[in-house]
């Protein structure tokens, strides 16, 4: 079933690297809404529980640490086909691959510094707002 929202965060080398109001910039230019937002940082056992279906990718542990290193920026977007129409400006996983003008080939580092999350499916999009915001925000 396609819905209208998505999740996304702005990850720890964007937060750092001062690219926030651009990434949100762009989200919002693109047609999104923001009907949730806010600035944490993860700790290593929350960013584990996050990314838990990684667990047995010789990755984790170095993404664990990653996504903890510092402030993220989670948000709730919603706008109609959200999932499918954010990936595509996002850009794919790996910077060097990503399309012009996305996210990625603008502001990621690398594969794992790539700037922002977005959620694959309508599911997971689903799962992952909630983990950020499920009680305790109207949205």
């Amino acid at each position: 079933m396609t819905t209208n929202r998505t999740f996304t965060m702005i990850k720890p080398d964007a937060v750092e690297g001062g690219h926030t109001g651009a990434i949100i910039r762009m989200i919002e230019e693109a047609g999104f809404r923001i009907v949730a937002i806010r600035k944490t940082q993860l700790t290593p056992e929350r960013a584990g529980q996050f990314y838990a279906v990684h667990r047995e990718r010789p990755f984790y542990n170095d993404l664990r640490a990653y996504m903890s290193s510092g402030a993220i920026i989670p948000m709730i977007l919603e706008k109609d086909n959200a999932v499918a129409d954010f990936r595509k400006l996002i850009g794919a996983t790996n910077p060097a691959q990503a399309e012009e003008g996305t996210i990625r080939k603008l502001y990621a580092r690398s594969m794992e510094a790539n700037a922002v999350h977005g959620s694959d499916s309508d599911e997971n999009a689903e799962i992952e707002s909630n983990f950020f915001f499920a009680g305790t925000e109207q949205y």
